[in-house]
């Protein structure tokens, strides 16, 4: 099959660290030819790392576009700027890649949407919580009925961003760490796992949160706390906390509950999905973690070569940033958010801190 000739624009922390390791184990199906970066010395640099001439580095994304050697490009940038480097990308007619989520606000998402529709290119929204294999096994589990009827299912995401804010992570960035659309740590993260809950459960009906203001720009929140209603009538909770952490051992993780029993994942780098059952059975499963990069890629490869679709496309990406939204809304509205409910309340401010809330540091 052809060898895809890939554009990439953004050489960041995720061009580096996610994407680039699992195109190196996909080398004989894709060959970078040319990146581009809003500063130009950090392209440089990892020209000069994969043996890239200089001359296939640009400062101005623009410039790569008008290149007639690019099949398909990778986008990876920063969440604001994600409607409109796909958007340009679409009008020079290549299929892409983009990093979640795909757009900052549900106004923007809207005309994302309407993009993908009127260009029929092949686009990927690089939701890589889709793609994980931990997320297929529990999928599975699930459809095949392995603990009965799903009764309900709770999450507990708990992560000190403070922590990191000062080191090599992604909470290191500038972006992130004052971000200009609204969610914040939210609209970034907790997004991948609302959308491995549609995957796993199908469509949401409605929501219901509640969040603990905080004062740092990060998060307009330092926990969210979500109940989730599907449409098959699987109920959840999912609790976001950013601004601290789980210490006691084994972490609460995710949990699923049956009427024959339940599954059990503690946490998406264990490598082991545990299942036990009401007459005292359990079984184990293996997974290998981190793969959904390699496997969105490989999605992706075999899309354009024509071999299967695409799995997470723009609209079922925007199914994802819709749930965030309307969780958003009714952490301020403290009321029942419906997801078919026409018109979207975009969350665009951020709430008075009461006194005495500063997020965990170490």
């Amino acid at each position: 099959m052809k060898k895809i000739h890939l554009g990439v624009i953004g050489t960041g922390l995720a061009w580096e660290r996610l994407h680039y390791p699992a195109l190196k184990e996909l080398q004989d199906k894709y060959e970078i030819v040319a990146l581009a970066n809003r500063t130009r010395q950090d392209a440089e640099v990892f020209a000069r790392k994969i043996n890239l001439d200089q001359k296939n580095v640009y400062d101005d994304y623009n410039e790569l576009l008008k290149r007639n050697d690019i099949d398909a490009v990778d986008i990876l940038v920063p969440i604001d700027q994600n409607y409109k480097v796909s958007e340009d990308v679409a009008n020079s007619g290549r299929d892409f890649i983009c990093e979640k989520p795909l757009a900052p606000d549900m106004n923007q998402a809207a005309k994302y949407l309407e993009l993908a529709r009127n260009k029929k290119l092949k686009i990927l929204i690089a939701e890589n919580y889709r793609y994980s294999d931990e997320n297929n096994i529990i999928k599975q589990l699930v459809n095949e009925g392995r603990i009965g009827n799903i009764v309900y299912f709770i999450k507990n995401n708990a992560a000190c961003f403070p922590c990191d804010m000062s080191n090599d992570t992604y909470a290191g960035t500038e972006w992130r760490q004052h971000p200009n659309f609204p969610g914040g740590a939210f609209l970034d993260a907790a997004l991948h796992d609302l959308a491995s809950f549609r995957y796993i459960f199908g469509e949401i009906e409605c929501v219901q949160a509640f969040g603990k203001p905080q004062i740092q720009d990060f998060s307009p929140y330092m926990s969210i706390n979500c109940n989730i209603q599907f449409k098959n009538e699987v109920i959840g909770q999912y609790t976001y906390f950013p601004s601290g952490m789980e210490t006691q051992k084994p972490l609460i993780g995710f949990r699923i509950f049956g009427s024959k029993g339940q599954i059990y994942l503690e946490d998406k780098k264990s490598g082991i999905i545990s299942i036990t059952y009401n007459d005292g059975k359990s079984d184990t499963i293996s997974f290998t973690p981190e793969r959904g990069y390699y496997n969105e890629l490989l999605n992706f490869y075999n899309a354009l070569n024509g071999t299967e679709n695409i799995q997470v496309t723009p609209e079922v990406e925007y199914g994802d940033v819709k749930t965030v939204f309307r969780l958003l809304d009714s952490v301020k509205s403290r009321l029942v958010s419906y997801m078919d409910e026409s018109g979207q309340n975009e969350y665009f401010e951020y709430l008075p801190v009461p006194d005495g809330n500063e997020a965990f540091l170490q």
